[in-house]
């Protein structure tokens, strides 16, 4: 029996993904597990796995279409069943969606991409008078203005520009190589664009125009002889060099990616809507750096364990004793989570992802360190997988790789606390009266007041000072 792929929901506030890329073609033999699609949430691209056996009989959507979470994005079954979710021959990009985004939405989306003067309201309107989606907004918008109304819905459905029709895929790499469409010949359904013709476009050599049509540019005017210099004299004023717009850098604007918008919007609320307090500490690390360099030693090159991941060991045992701080807030309502699943930050080129160790009290720390240091390798290598960014119920910032001693960081929704780690450096300290050279690392926890206070938040950090000063207790 065929069996539906739907839209997963890849995070707790996730309404819709855009499908990047299908890595199962219609025909392709699936087993539960293999990688079937990549999909863009507003966290991250990530793998999604089919839950199904088979052969993937229909894609009901294209590569590039928006769709909502819980929609039909493919079937799998066996090889010669007749599949009935989907006419024969309709396009995959146009297949219907459940619900488009109100104006306000559509309009605060392209805020700040798209000049709210080359948008004409007619042209922010579907065939059956509903809002289009706001990429098809932007993708008109970059066409220019030629006063065509775009059709279509949410959902990826292309949006004919003209008698352009082309696929949003397609349309984007068009825009990115300055392609003209109307030049290419489509040859998917009623001669529709697709990847593949923007592709076959890109390979095919240049035309050359005819030599009399090439107007030979203008020549500039020689310039004249500099006039010779006068030696400076006692009393003459030097006229300054002009410093021109030639010489100059010129100014560059660049579009934020999604990722780094979704940051930004997340990142605004929480600073807006949850106060925030801080507590800072500093810990003696001359222990656990000489444990470290005693343990790697024994350990081969690629399972050496960071200091960040005796951190994260630390934080998972305090916050057994802190329940308040292993909390987040669901609506009206305070969540205690059993469970303690630390959060940590990537820094990625286009900004920044949470990757998540479920259960990091339990787990043994080397363990920690290779689940850890593999999660993090999948996020800069765009191949995170959903379990790798959900589920954390804390979360640690470390930029002591960047020689930084101390800075707060913000909440992240709807945790009740981050931590904000320092270097671990060699300086100067005072121990009995006398100047001697120790490790210090300091450290910031930024907490929500709403679910916490002051001194809890202080009991929390002299909890982690025992376990950061003596940490043989994190092997045990």
């Amino acid at each position: 029996m065929a069996e539906t792929v739907m839209m997963p929901k890849l995070g707790f506030d996730m309404a819709e993904g855009t499908l990047v890329r299908w890595v199962k073609k219609e025909g392709d033999s699936v087993n539960k597990g293999d990688v079937l699609a990549e999909i863009e949430t507003d966290k991250a691209t990530v793998e999604v796995e089919s839950s199904f056996e088979g052969t993937v009989l229909r894609q009901i959507v294209g590569e590039g279409s928006i769709v909502p979470v819980g929609d039909p994005i493919a079937v799998i079954g066996q090889p010669g069943e007749k599949v009935e979710d989907a006419p024969a021959g309709q396009p995959a990009a146009e297949a219907p969606a459940k619900e488009t985004p109100r104006v306000d939405e559509t309009k605060q989306a392209v805020a700040g991409s798209v000049p709210a003067a080359e948008i004409a309201p007619a042209e922010v309107q579907t065939a059956r008078g509903a809002p289009v989606s706001a990429p098809a907004q932007y993708e008109a918008a970059q066409q220019g203005p030629s006063g065509a109304t775009i059709t279509g819905a949410e959902g990826g459905q292309e949006a004919p520009v003209g008698e352009v029709k082309a696929s949003p895929l397609a349309r984007r790499m068009a825009a990115e190589n300055n392609l003209n469409l109307s030049r290419i010949q489509g040859s998917g359904p009623g001669g529709r664009i697709v990847r593949k013709d923007v592709e076959a476009a890109l390979k095919a050599p240049p035309q050359q125009a005819p030599a009399a049509q090439a107007a030979p540019a203008p020549q500039a005017p020689a310039p004249a002889p500099a006039a010779p210099q006068k030696a400076a004299e006692p009393g003459m004023v030097i006229p300054m060099p002009a410093f021109g717009q030639a010489q100059a850098p010129q100014d560059e604007r660049v579009q934020p990616d999604k990722l780094r918008t979704i940051i930004g919007k997340r990142m605004v609320d929480s600073k807006q809507n949850v106060p925030h307090f801080y507590v800072t500490s500093d810990y003696r690390m001359d222990a656990l750096m000489a444990l470290r360099k005693q343990i790697n030693a024994m350990l081969p090159e690629d399972q050496k364990i960071s200091v960040n991941d005796f951190i994260v060991k630390a934080v998972a045992l305090a916050l057994r004793a802190f329940p308040n701080i292993n909390t987040s807030l669901d609506g009206a309502e305070i969540v205690r989570h059993g469970r303690v699943n630390v959060g940590v930050a990537v820094a990625l080129d286009n900004g920044l992802m949470t990757v998540v160790c479920k259960d990091a009290d339990q787990k043994p720390l080397r363990y920690i360190a290779q689940e850890v240091r593999q999660m993090v390798a999948r996020a800069r290598s765009g191949k995170v997988r959903p379990d790798d960014i959900e589920g954390s119920t804390f979360s640690i910032s470390n930029l002591g790789m960047y020689q930084v001693d101390d800075f707060i960081a913000i909440i992240n929704p709807p945790e009740a606390a981050i931590l904000a780690v320092g270097s671990a450096q060699e300086v100067p300290v005072v121990e009995n009266g006398e100047i001697k050279v120790g490790w210090r690392m300091k450290a910031t926890i930024s907490a929500d007041h709403r679910l916490t206070d002051g001194a809890e938040a202080a009991r929390f950090m002299q909890a982690l000072r025992g376990y950061l000063e003596n940490p043989m207790s994190l092997l045990l």
